[in-house]
């Protein structure tokens, strides 16, 4: 029987989708994942979804970082699975899906689709940056120009700081009002082209940091732009969005 596999980006940052709710694959060991994902051995990808059934909400989204291990939560990866359980009729243009930090609800809206963050309830201010958890725990530094920053070096650099276990780390510059990004990705150990939950947590330090009152902040990322909205009540962020297109790139079969 033909296991089918579905290649998505969500701007640049791009995932390996395979729908599970029929449990045909159950064997996928980390092994297998860490293959599957390698540039050039595998099919290639920041990481892999899996979408398997669940009582709590429309879908599961299960989430693992390129080197095979479980991850936290992915914000582009889980609008990227919101569109291909759309495409596999599992769900319609809203609902809820339960990704590794609970319930997240989702909109489609085309090619644009839309989830709900957690509440953020701490923005901390360390010797190095903010650190702000958004469902993955991200480091935030403001740089001058992204263009002088050596993000391989000192993303690896400041993600060991965290211990083992590590952080993701952001890097971001304010210019004529724009905002614009990179992200060292721990799981991935490397730079990738965009992260949803980086975002999310950029977007949050902004507002802490320049106390900026539209509700909604686009950041400019190497892959694309992504659109973060969130409402500050009684010092928490709260009905937090990411929003951003999600394109699918091709469809294969595991043999």
């Amino acid at each position: 029987m033909a296991r089918h596999f579905y290649k998505y980006h969500g701007t640049g940052n791009d995932f390996i989708l395979i729908d599970n709710t029929r449990g045909d694959f159950g064997d996928l060991s980390s092994k297998d994942i860490a293959a599957m994902c390698h540039r050039n051995f595998g099919i290639g990808a920041d990481g892999l979804i899996l979408l398997q059934n669940t009582d709590l909400a429309d879908f599961e989204m299960v989430y693992f970082n390129s080197d095979g291990h479980p991850g936290s939560m992915c914000g582009n990866g889980g609008r990227c699975a919101t569109h291909l359980a759309q495409q596999r009729s599992l769900v319609g243009e809203r609902g809820t899906f339960l990704g590794p930090d609970g319930l997240h609800q989702f909109r489609i809206n085309e090619d644009q689709i839309s989830i709900s963050m957690g509440d953020v309830t701490e923005v901390n201010t360390l010797e190095n940056g903010l650190f702000v958890d958004t469902g993955s725990p991200h480091l935030i530094c403001f740089v001058d120009a992204l263009n002088t920053v050596n993000v391989m070096a000192q993303g690896r650099k400041l993600r060991d700081e965290f211990g083992p276990s590590g952080t993701n780390v952001n890097f971001v510059c304010q210019k004529d009002g724009q905002y614009s990004m990179r992200t060292y990705e721990r799981g991935v150990e490397a730079e990738t082209l965009s992260c949803g939950t980086g975002a999310t947590a950029v977007a949050i330090a902004l507002k802490e940091v320049y106390g900026l009152n539209q509700e909604s902040i686009t950041l400019e990322t190497l892959g694309g732009k992504l659109t973060v909205s969130a409402t500050k009540k009684d010092g928490h962020y709260v009905n937090v969005w990411l929003t951003g297109p999600v394109v699918f790139v091709f469809k294969g079969e595991l043999f």
